[in-house]
């Protein structure tokens, strides 16, 4: 088994940053990529960006230039810095991991970007 304990969230003023923190623990031998998704209230989960084992990236377009994934693997813990932070940011931000056991997902973070 795997758990993520996901910590960062909060509420902040458009244009600031916020940086979320995802760390693994358990069954975390052979992980192939953690990543984040977000879901806003009457949307869909949707990808904001992930990392592989081997350090490639992949960025949803409208975070791209904002937001940095990053990872340690010697913790098992993955980051997201969100810089220039919009309101069409707001929403819960869920850390997955991906290993050959399976995919499991975190307990989510709100991410408030308001005035």
């Amino acid at each position: 088994q795997v758990q993520l304990v996901e910590s960062g969230g909060g509420l902040v003023q458009p244009g600031g940053s916020l940086r979320l923190s995802c760390a693994a623990s358990g069954s975390t031998a052979g992980i192939y990529a953690m990543g984040w998704y977000r879901q806003a209230p009457g949307k869909q989960r949707e990808l904001v960006a992930s990392i592989t084992s081997g350090d490639s990236t992949n960025y949803a377009d409208p975070v791209k230039g904002r937001f940095t994934i990053t990872r340690d693997s010697a913790k098992n813990t993955v980051y997201l810095q969100m810089n220039s932070l919009k309101p069409e940011d707001t929403s819960i931000y869920y850390c997955k991991l991906v290993a050959p056991r399976g995919s499991y997902w975190g307990q989510g973070t709100q991410v408030t970007v308001s005035s």
